[in-house]
C-alpha cells in the first residue's frame, strides 16, 4: 500500500452495511469532517429533477461550462445523497471545468433497483431535454460516479442504448461496482481490505437486489452485448474487491469496439482518494477532471 495512505488507516471506519441506518449516519459524519471544498468560481444551485418521484440534483456550474457530467454518488447503494457528494462533485466540477449534475437518487434497501437507475436516467433526460436552459451541449453529456455509483453509470449508457435514449458522450467510472456474483479473484480474496471488502460488498448486492432477479440494468457485467456504448474511462484500486470485474469489463468493451482508457492505480485502496493529501490522490482526481475535460471538448 501506498505508504502516504497507509497512515491514514486507523482514521477510516469499520467497512459494514449490514445496518443501513448506521452505515448513513457514520457516512455522513465522515463526508462532513473533510474541509469544505473551495466552490468559488462555479455556482452552486440545489433543483429538482419532475420526476415519478422527483430526483434532488446539486449543479455545479463552472465559468463558460459547455459539457455536462451526470454524476452519482458511491455509497454501496445504500448511503450518500447530494450534501455527503459535495466535495467530490465539486472537485470534479472544478478539475474538469464541465458542468456536474450530482443526483440525489434513492437508497436501498428501502428503494431498491430499479429505483436509482430510474432517477439517474430521468436526470440523464431532464438534463437533455432541458439543455438550452441549463446553458449545455446536448451533444456533450457524460455520465460518471464512483463505486455503486460507477455502476449506475455504467447502466444508465445501456439503457440509454438499448432504448434509444439521449446520445451520452462519455462513460467515467471510477472504482464501479458491476458484478454482483463475486467471482472474480479480487472479489474473493479481498476480505480485509480498508472501506470495502467481499463483506460489504455482498451486503451492499443484497441490500440493492432486494428480490428482484439480476439484470445487466442491475448488474452491467451480465451484459452480453456491449457493443455501441459510448467511450470510457475506467479507474481501479489495487486493493479494492471491483478491481477484477472492472479490468474485465475494460476488456469486454474493447472488444466490443468500445475505446476505453484503463488505469489501474497501484498501491491505492477503495475510496483512498478521499484522502487528498497524498501524492497519489491528487494524481487520480486531477485525472479525472482531465479525461473528463477531454471528452467533453467538442
Amino acid at each position: 500500500m501506498d505508504p502516504e495512505l497507509e497512515a491514514f488507516l486507523p482514521l477510516f471506519p469499520k467497512a459494514d452495511l449490514a445496518d443501513p441506518v448506521t452505515a448513513r449516519e457514520h457516512f455522513a459524519k465522515l463526508a462532513t469532517s473533510v474541509p469544505a471544498p473551495d466552490t468559488t468560481g462555479m455556482a452552486v444551485e440545489d433543483r429538482t429533477v419532475p420526476a415519478d418521484p422527483a430526483v434532488p440534483v446539486r449543479i455545479y456550474r463552472p465559468h463558460e461550462a459547455h459539457g455536462a457530467l451526470i454524476w452519482l454518488h458511491g455509497g454501496g447503494f445504500v448511503m450518500g445523497d447530494v450534501e455527503t457528494e459535495h466535495p467530490w462533485a465539486s472537485r470534479v466540477a472544478h478539475n474538469s471545468g464541465a458542468v456536474v449534475i450530482s443526483v440525489g437518487y434513492r437508497l436501498a434497501p428501502e428503494n431498491p433497483f430499479p429505483a436509482a437507475l430510474d432517477d439517474a436516467y430521468a436526470v440523464l433526460n431532464w438534463a437533455y431535454e432541458n439543455a438550452g436552459e441549463l446553458g449545455i451541449d446536448p451533444e456533450l453529456i457524460a455520465v460518471g460516479g464512483h463505486s455503486a455509483g460507477g455502476g449506475l453509470a455504467a447502466a444508465t449508457a445501456l439503457r440509454a442504448r438499448d432504448e434509444q435514449g439521449p446520445p451520452i458522450r462519455f462513460q467515467l467510472l471510477n472504482q464501479p461496482g458491476l458484478d454482483n456474483s463475486q467471482q472474480s479473484w479480487s472479489a474473493r480474496n479481498f476480505t480485509a481490505t480498508p472501506w470495502m471488502n467481499r463483506d460489504k460488498v455482498t451486503d451492499a448486492w443484497r441490500h440493492y437486489l432486494g428480490s428482484q432477479p439480476v439484470t445487466p440494468y442491475a448488474a452491467p457485467a451480465c451484459a452480453e452485448d456491449l457493443t455501441g456504448l459510448p467511450p470510457a474511462y475506467i479507474a481501479t484500486a489495487e486493493l479494492c474487491p471491483n478491481r477484477d470485474e472492472d479490468i474485465a469489463y475494460a476488456q469486454r468493451l474493447l472488444q466490443a469496439g468500445v475505446s476505453v482508457e484503463l488505469h489501474q492505480w497501484a498501491g491505492t485502496f477503495h475510496g483512498s482518494q478521499a484522502i487528498l493529501s497524498a501524492e497519489v490522490s491528487q494524481r487520480q482526481n486531477a485525472e479525472l477532471g482531465a479525461v473528463l475535460q477531454r471528452a467533453l471538448a467538442g
